[in-house]
């Protein structure tokens, strides 16, 4: 079964879509087969793997409506070397239609089960809020990565997205966890860095990933060209540090008991 990893903060500008799109490509690069799902309206990692959301007649939409079943959405993106879920505008309305529906929250996991067996990692990007598309994303995850800059007010709303984890971990998917903290937009030589880091480490532990995200220049540009940081500039620090986290996040699959499940567990 893939590893299903939510990658979210309800704060934005905090690096959700860039690590979304830049993780996936570097766990493809390790070789593993990689579904990546946007579950952001804006589409902006849609965009940022090379796909036009504009041309998609088809979205991550009409899977969570059942109006299409996922195989016929998803889409191969091969500049980055993943497949993807992809998302537009059309999600906008999907919150409003699934507030009716009975089992509205596990939506996106029965989709994904449909095509579990293809992949080793499925990668979500959600949306910079605690909605029902968030909720939809943590119930069909076993972990959650929360990117977040190293300063006060981040330590805020990390508490709240804690508070959600853990009822979303008791009401409805007992599997779910924190996978990792991600400091991202990384700067070592500012003191204000240096001490939210050191709090994130006291109270998270090695939940706190050692791989930090650098501000990067070659991370920003990459999706105006449509490719992920490492299809563009492969020797970036900001590439390089995406490479880190992949192959620090698979050593840690291979060491953590948690995560050596039997293929039938949780169905």
């Amino acid at each position: 079964m893939p590893r299903v990893i939510s990658i979210a903060n309800q704060k934005g500008g905090v690096g959700k879509t860039t690590t979304s799109v830049n993780l996936a490509a570097s766990l493809a690069a390790y070789k593993q087969r990689v579904l990546l799902v946007d579950l952001d309206p804006q589409g902006n990692t849609t965009m940022g793997v090379g796909i036009n959301k504009h041309k998609c007649k088809t979205s991550v939409y009409h899977v969570l409506t059942e109006k299409v079943a996922i195989e016929d959405v998803i889409v191969p993106c091969p500049k980055a070397k993943i497949h993807l879920l992809p998302s537009n505008d059309d999600l906008v309305a999907a919150e409003v239609e699934l507030m009716q529906e009975i089992g509205r929250e596990t939506r996106l996991r029965h989709a994904l089960k449909r095509v579990a067996s293809n992949y080793d990692y499925i990668i979500i990007d959600c949306p910079p809020s605690l909605n029902m598309l968030t909720v939809n994303a943590m119930v069909a995850s076993d972990g959650v990565i929360i990117p977040m800059q190293c300063e006060y007010y981040a330590l805020e709303g990390l508490s709240a997205l804690n508070n959600t984890i853990k009822q979303i971990a008791k009401l409805i998917n007992p599997s779910l966890r924190i996978e990792g903290i991600l400091r991202t937009m990384y700067d070592p030589r500012n003191s204000l860095t240096n001490a939210v880091s050191a709090q994130l480490r006291k109270y998270f532990g090695s939940r706190v990933y050692r791989v930090s995200i650098p501000r990067n220049i070659r991370l920003a540009e990459a999706p105006s060209h449509g490719l992920p940081a490492l299809a563009y500039d492969r020797n970036s620090k900001g590439s390089l540090a995406y490479l880190a986290l992949a192959g620090e996040i698979l050593r840690q699959a291979k060491t953590d008991p948690e995560q050596q499940q039997p293929e039938t567990a949780g169905q």
